[in-house]
């Protein structure tokens, strides 16, 4: 026996767990190790808003603490304090890129993207641009690693931007970001 009380996972008790170990920047996550408590219904949906219960969390300030401490594991995602870890739904990537700003140009260009809960990073090795075609539609599917095996999704608008901004090399088109060539499409891919 551990000597641990059993905790019965809410999210009020994940927000004051997480309040109470707050420190400066991002809650060391990949340090706590707790026992998992169970699956909460809290669900992140494709365009980045999170659910409870079916119901919408419309507290911004909540929706920020709580993917503080999103980790994912094994391919699941789970929300983690160093008391408990309880498993929760991702219908795609947690986080949605909205934005991006460009420094510098061609090779030397860095591509800067901020996600909707104001997390930022750098395109480049540390944070590469994938893309995922759908075998059905051929839609492209762009996300961006933003931090510890998390993704964000790139919205619309930014990937349109993206192209806007894109260049041959090679075989490719794609964008250049940290020294690093991120390919977008197939150069004979690419429309008439």
């Amino acid at each position: 026996m551990s000597g641990q009380k059993p905790v019965t996972p809410s999210p009020d008790g994940l927000a004051a767990s997480v309040k109470a170990a707050k420190t400066k920047g991002l809650p060391p996550v990949h340090l706590w190790n707790p026992p998992f408590c169970g699956d909460l219904d809290i669900r992140i949906a494709k365009d980045g808003s999170w659910s409870y219960l079916g119901s919408p969390i419309n507290r911004f300030e909540l929706v920020k603490l709580f993917s503080s401490i999103l980790k994912k594991e094994d391919g699941k995602y789970f929300l983690v304090t160093p008391v408990e870890k309880v498993g929760i739904t991702v219908e795609d990537a947690p986080f949605v890129a909205v934005d991006f700003d460009i420094q510098g140009e061609g090779e030397a260009q860095n591509l800067s993207f901020a996600t909707h809960v104001g997390d930022t990073a750098v395109a480049g090795p540390d944070h590469p641009i994938r893309i995922v075609i759908d075998p059905e539609t051929d839609e492209p599917s762009p996300y961006i690693l933003v931090r510890a095996n998390l993704e964000a999704r790139i919205d619309r608008k930014s990937f349109y931007r993206l192209v806007d901004i894109a260049e041959h090399s090679g075989d490719w088109f794609g964008v250049w970001s940290g020294g690093q060539f991120f390919p977008l499409i197939k150069s004979d891919d690419l429309p008439g």
